[in-house]
């Protein structure tokens, strides 16, 4: 008599004993979740030994499982290997799989709202257990992923995969390139600081230039929620992130998945004969089967790669967290993504409607069509010169166009906010604000043919006409001010590096933009750098930088005489009139910055 109403293990253990019972339990259980393999088939998989049952049962779960329906059997030995898919195709899932997990973690803790959705980020930075390492984890592999699906549609191209029966596929793959475009775009805004706010800004005011005008307003209202970015468009944002693109990115991954096991993977060029595929054609002694060849391949490239970003999070790389945003302040030299740059750099070149919107289209509609017009059969690199070679170019081109996408081409601003921008800049670190505390703290001394200089230039723009845009009495007040001439800075070196290794750093990086990098545009110049002890737990921290004016033509350029020395611009007495320029920042003691 059974000892429940149905048959349980307790039968099978009255009937067969414990050991017995519990292994054949455990193996029905494995080979229903496995779709066909009992325990006896994976320890033989595990092992490397050939399958003793037959049919073959590691090909049962690719046929009746779930998970492995949509991955091959078995492959042809040509490309397990990194050539020719240098396993690009596994990683752009691997990525989407991985931010996923990532973002899920961050939802937890995150109000899609103007009002808390900064605060939630600092929360999740200093308060949530791990929290930032989730945050730079998601921000990374949203990286990896735009640059892993670019090398990948760039293999495709090189290898000649996209070429017949696998136009389709290669249409996938270019929906899944915009899509992934557009998900770490989407992202970019939720943190709410101000690299996001004005990175999209620039991004959707290039949709407002869509023609004709009531079309590009729309798309601008559709995407923004305003004319202006806020509460709105945060929200429409956050639903593109989590919801409408990944839901798209999974029906399309799914669809170009499918594509990838119905052609098989494209061969070797040099495996094929000319106008022929031979991908679904593996014969017996070339075919390696997915389990457990493949997939041990594949999770040890989970385990290199997953180790490979939590050490890069851990010692190397945190995602930006900027002040928060302010419509009223545009931060100097902002840009779009990285990966939208080189549509920066084409606005650079023309109008805002050709280069922006139509010209771009163009471009991607064009890697639509590619596989429909390219009707040559081989697939052979030595055939495919011409388009190869155009490959190459347009990969130059928009390594050019990321260039001059960025703020060093094109871009007219004044040196001295330059120097300044490079030490204190309005959004990140920068040399100044990373100088530990104890340093700031402790530098209160400076030469005396310091004071001595210091105090006779401050006298000079006392008496001087020449408008000046810095208070240069709060400087004067300060007794132990630091001079930066062009011939002092071994001298420097001698009293700084030693004790003050941080602030010596400064001090260099401060001589080299004056007397280096922006030596034409700031002759003759005189570089100071003022500490004071406001609290103290509170520093304030002045440069302030002097110059002669040097004379400019029409288009801007400098001008320079027989001697290739800036031509300098004169006062009514023949003077040469001086410039004043200045930034400050303050310090806590507990400021953030020293951790980085």
């Amino acid at each position: 008599m059974s000892v429940l109403p149905v048959p349980s293990i307790l039968d099978d253990i009255k009937e067969k004993g414990v050991r017995k019972a519990v292994y054949e339990t455990l193996d029905r259980t494995t080979e229903r979740v496995t779709a066909g393999m009992n325990l006896q088939d994976i320890r033989e998989a595990l092992r490397g030994d050939k399958p003793s049952r037959r049919p073959n049962p590691r090909l049962t779960p690719h046929a009746d499982g779930f998970w492995l329906h949509m991955r091959p059997s078995y492959y042809h030995t040509a490309v397990t290997g990194l050539y020719p898919t240098f396993r690009l195709g596994w990683l752009s899932t691997f990525f989407f799989a991985f931010e996923i997990i990532t973002g899920l973690f961050l939802m937890i803790f995150y109000t899609p709202s103007p009002d808390v959705a900064y605060n939630d980020m600092k929360n999740i930075l200093g308060n949530v257990p791990l929290g930032q390492l989730m945050r730079d984890l998601h921000r990374l592999g949203a990286e990896g992923m735009v640059t892993v699906v670019a090398l990948h549609m760039l293999r495709t191209f090189v290898t000649g995969s996209y070429k017949k029966p696998r136009q389709f596929t290669w249409l996938t793959g270019v929906v899944l390139l915009l899509v992934t475009l557009f998900l770490s775009f989407s992202g970019y805004l939720l943190p709410w600081d101000q690299l996001a706010f004005w990175a999209v800004t620039i991004g959707t005011s290039m949709a407002e230039a869509a023609p004709p005008e009531v079309v590009g307003t729309n798309v601008n209202l559709l995407l923004r929620g305003a004319p202006d970015i806020g509460a709105g468009g945060l929200l429409r944002f956050y639903l593109l992130h989590v919801f409408a693109l990944p839901l798209i990115t999974t029906i399309f991954l799914g669809v170009h998945y499918y594509k990838v096991v119905l052609h098989g993977h494209s061969l070797p060029p040099r495996e094929e004969e000319v106008g022929k595929d031979t991908a679904k054609r593996v014969p017996m002694d070339r075919r390696t089967y997915y389990i457990p060849d493949v997939m041990s391949n594949e999770l040890a490239w989970i385990g290199m790669w997953g180790f490979i970003l939590v050490l890069l999070c851990l010692w190397f790389f945190h995602a930006p967290l900027e002040n928060h945003a302010d419509p009223q302040v545009t931060p100097l030299h902002t840009t779009a993504p990285w990966y939208f740059l080189w549509l920066q750099g084409m606005l650079k070149l023309g109008d805002k409607v050709i280069m922006g919107v139509v010209l771009p289209t163009v471009i991607f509609g064009f890697l639509f069509v590619l596989p429909y017009i390219d009707l040559t059969p081989s697939r052979r690199y030595a055939h495919r010169r011409i388009a190869l070679s155009l490959g190459m170019l347009t990969c130059l081109a928009l390594v050019i166009l990321t260039y001059m996408g960025t703020p060093y081409y094109g871009v007219s601003t004044a040196a001295n906010d330059e120097v300044a921008q490079e030490l204190i800049p309005m959004e990140g670190v920068g040399e100044i604000r990373a100088i530990p505390f104890d340093e700031l703290h402790a530098n209160l001394t400076a030469t005396e043919s310091s004071n001595v200089i210091w105090t006779v230039e401050v006298d000079a723009w006392k008496n001087s006409t020449t408008p000046v845009d810095f208070d240069a009495n709060v400087l004067a007040r300060d007794p132990n001010a630091i001079v930066i001439r062009e011939d002092n800075l071994d001298q420097l070196e001698e009293l700084y590096k030693e004790n003050y290794p941080e602030l010596w750093k400064a001090i260099e990086e401060y001589h080299h933009l004056l007397f280096d990098e922006f030596s034409d545009s700031l002759p003759n110049a005189t570089g100071y750098i003022s500490i004071s002890l406001t609290q103290s737990n509170l520093v304030r921290f002045y440069i302030l930088m002097t110059w002669d004016v040097p004379q400019v033509d029409d288009e801007g350029e400098i001008v320079m005489n027989n001697d290739d020395e800036p031509k300098l611009l004169l006062n009514e007495e023949g003077n040469p009139i001086r410039a004043i320029s200045g930034k400050q920042v303050y310090i806590h003691e507990e400021s953030e910055w020293h951790a980085h």
